[in-house]
């Protein structure tokens, strides 16, 4: 797969997955630092013409420079929940179609550290070149995980004792009232047209973000950001068990799911 721009370069080289490099031969310091770097990896570079790199690279904003690289890190869910070190926390994408918005997700979901991102193989947008460009190179350091039903999946984190929470305009419950230092799996829909039914349904609990201006939402990659660093900053607090107020003494967790959220 072939990938531009500097940054997404320049992570795909310090996560070991570039395997070739074209440069513009005129290129600035930048450029010519990243060329560097790649030689005394052991990568071939190629210096070339801009015609050669738009070729390679066709409607894209290559900054002077295309590389290829391996597919991005692809994993299974079990893959995912292995592993992570402490409780898992991880994004689940419901249909999310719009490749730059697929890598500003990407983007945030790694400077949170999430142990990983699971999207659906098909009805979504892939890890190619403009969702790692839009990623500014995260999805070069993200596991990922690409299954066939969002909603059975969801199942599946279940099953695994991960507590799963969707992000919903609608929702009554704020996302900041859980406890999420338990292993937790958030879940966000397409931009408009949000989550879809059956994943909804799926979900252990729906929440919102509260908004206090005149806009009604954010962007995905922004909820996503506030919904993950709100986890980060519970974790680093300590805590454990399952969401706020649902588990009491003697009740485990499978007892207290809500299982038909509407």
């Amino acid at each position: 797969m072939f990938i531009y721009g500097i940054n997404p370069t320049m992570e795909a080289l310090r996560a070991g997955t570039v395997s070739e490099l074209w440069v513009r031969g005129d290129s600035g310091r930048r450029v010519v630092e990243l060329a560097d770097r790649a030689s005394e990896a052991g990568v071939v570079v190629h210096r070339v013409q801009t015609g050669e790199l738009e070729r390679l690279a066709p409607g894209g904003e290559h900054q002077g420079v295309v590389a290829q690289v391996a597919v991005s890190r692809q994993c299974s869910v079990e893959d995912l929940l292995t592993a992570a070190v402490v409780a898992p926390l991880l994004l689940v994408l419901d249909g999310i179609e719009d490749p730059r918005n697929f890598g500003a997700v990407a983007r945030t979901a790694e400077a949170a550290g999430v142990d990983g991102m699971i999207y659906q193989s098909r009805r979504s947008a892939p890890p190619g070149a403009t969702a790692i460009k839009a990623s500014a190179g995260a999805l070069a350091h993200l596991r990922l995980a690409s299954v066939v039903n969002i909603s059975r999946t969801l199942e599946e984190l279940k099953r695994a004792g991960v507590w799963t929470v969707g992000l919903d305009d609608g929702a009554d419950t704020s996302y900041d009232s859980l406890d999420l230092t338990a292993p937790t799996a958030f879940v966000i829909g397409a931009e408009g047209r949000g989550l879809r039914r059956l994943v909804r349904e799926r979900c252990d609990w729906l929440v919102s973000i509260p908004m206090r201006g005149r806009v009604s939402s954010v962007n995905v990659s922004v909820a996503a950001g506030i919904a993950l660093f709100e986890a980060l900053r519970q974790r680093g607090g300590g805590g454990s068990g399952g969401p706020m107020d649902i588990q009491k003494a003697g009740e485990s967790p499978q007892n207290t799911r809500k299982t038909d959220v509407k």
